[in-house]
C-alpha cells in the first residue's frame, strides 16, 4: 500500500512538471481600471502582454482604452491613455492622450512602446523620456492607401497585431486589409508584404506577397528570422519564409473546431485564434481564443497539444493548467526563463503559466 502511494505521489509531481502550474498575477476578476496591488485591482479587457525594458509586465487594455504595467513589487499602474474611447493626444502626453480598443504593444530597441491602436487605424508611439505620444504609422481613417509613401500618411484598417523583425523594421497584421505591412523604421516607409486583399484559402508553399490571407489576426517571429502568422477568419497558422519568400501551412485545416489535440497540427481544427509566440526551440504557443484554450504547435513532431484550459469557458482556479477555465484570451508572451504570460480576456485577469 505505501508503495502504491509513493508512486502515485510521483506521478502526480511528474505530470505537474510536465503541465505546469498555473497562476493570477493581476485582476481581482471585476472589470474596470483601477490601480493599486496587482491581485486586488480591477482589469478591463487585457489584451497584448510584454515584459518592458524596465523588467516590469506591460499589458493593454482593450475596453479600458489603456496600457498599464505591473512593477518588481507587484503594483499596477495605468502609463498610456485617459481612458476615453478617441484618437486624440498627439504630441502630448501619454496618460493624457486617448485611445481606442488597442490590441497589442511592443517595445523597439530604444525603450519605445508602440501601441496597435486599432479603432483609430494607426500604430502610435510613446517615447518615456519625451513624454510624448505620436502617430507612426496610420491616419486615423481605415482604409488601404499609402504603400511607398509615409507611414503616418497611409491608411490601415484595423491593425490588431505588430512585431518589429530581425532588422528593426515594424510588421503589421493589417487584419481589415487582410494583409501584413512593414514599416521601414531608417525611412518611415510602408510597404505590403503579404497579402492581395482577398479572403480566399491560402495556398501552403506559394509566394506570399500575392496570396490570400483570411484574417491575418497576429505575428512572430522564430529564431530562423520566419514570421509565423496566424489567420482568425482563416483558422489557420502560416509560417512565412522572408527568404524564399514562400509560406508553409503550419496548423489548422481551415474548418472552425476544437479537435485534434495531440494529433497533427495541420489536421486540427482551431477556433478564432488570435495570438502566437514562438519559443527559441520552435514550440509556437497558440491562443485559441473561441476554444477558451492555449494550444502549443510541438516543433519536434509537429503535433498540436493543449496546454491550457478544457474547452469551455470560465473563470478557472490557479494550479492545474489543464483544469483551468479561460474566458476568450487574446494575448501571450513568453518569457525569458519560459514562463507563459496570458492576457485572460474577459475574467479580466493576467494569468501565468510557470512551467
Amino acid at each position: 500500500m505505501l508503495r502504491f502511494a509513493v508512486v502515485l505521489f510521483l506521478g502526480i509531481c511528474l505530470n505537474v512538471a510536465l503541465a505546469g502550474v498555473i497562476e493570477t498575477v493581476a485582476g481581482s476578476g471585476e472589470q474596470g481600471t483601477t490601480d493599486g496591488r496587482a491581485l486586488s485591482a480591477q482589469l478591463d479587457n487585457p489584451f497584448g502582454v510584454i515584459r518592458g525594458p524596465d523588467g516590469a509586465l506591460w499589458f493593454c487594455e482593450y475596453t479600458g482604452h489603456t496600457v498599464r504595467r505591473i512593477d518588481g513589487e507587484g503594483n499596477v499602474t495605468t502609463v498610456v491613455g485617459n481612458g476615453e474611447a478617441a484618437y486624440a493626444g498627439d504630441g502630448g502626453s501619454a496618460l493624457s492622450a486617448s485611445l481606442n480598443k488597442p490590441h497589442e504593444i511592443r517595445f523597439d530597441k530604444d525603450g519605445n512602446l508602440y501601441i496597435a491602436d486599432m479603432l483609430n487605424h494607426a500604430i502610435r508611439k510613446v517615447d518615456f523620456q519625451m513624454d510624448r505620444i505620436t502617430t507612426v504609422a496610420g491616419t486615423g481613417t481605415a482604409g488601404f492607401s499609402g504603400d511607398g509613401g509615409q507611414a503616418n500618411l497611409a491608411e490601415l484598417k484595423q491593425p490588431h497585431s505588430i512585431q518589429f523583425g530581425p532588422n528593426g523594421d515594424l510588421y503589421i497584421a493589417d487584419i481589415g486589409n487582410n494583409r501584413v505591412r512593414v514599416v521601414n523604421m531608417e525611412s518611415g516607409v510602408i510597404r505590403t508584404l503579404a497579402g492581395n486583399g482577398s479572403r480566399d484559402p491560402s495556398p501552403d508553399g506559394e509566394a506570399f506577397a500575392d496570396a490570400s490571407l483570411n484574417g491575418p489576426r497576429t505575428l512572430d517571429f522564430d529564431r530562423r528570422g520566419n514570421l509565423w502568422l496566424v489567420l482568425r477568419n482563416g483558422n489557420q497558422v502560416f509560417e512565412l519564409d522572408l527568404k524564399s519568400g514562400l509560406m508553409h501551412h503550419r496548423a489548422g485545416t481551415g474548418e472552425k473546431g476544437f479537435t485534434g489535440n495531440g494529433g497533427p497540427a495541420k489536421e486540427a481544427t482551431l477556433s478564432g485564434p488570435k495570438g502566437i509566440a514562438v519559443a527559441p526551440n520552435g514550440d509556437a504557443y497558440l491562443v485559441d481564443t473561441e476554444s477558451h484554450t492555449i494550444r502549443m504547435i510541438d516543433a519536434s513532431t509537429g503535433n498540436l497539444e493543449l496546454v491550457v484550459g478544457t474547452g469551455k469557458k470560465g473563470d478557472g482556479p490557479d494550479g492545474d493548467p489543464l483544469k483551468c477555465e479561460l474566458a476568450r484570451p487574446h494575448g501571450i508572451f513568453l518569457d525569458d526563463n519560459g514562463d507563459l504570460y496570458i492576457g485572460d480576456s474577459e475574467t479580466h485577469k493576467i494569468r501565468v503559466l510557470r512551467r
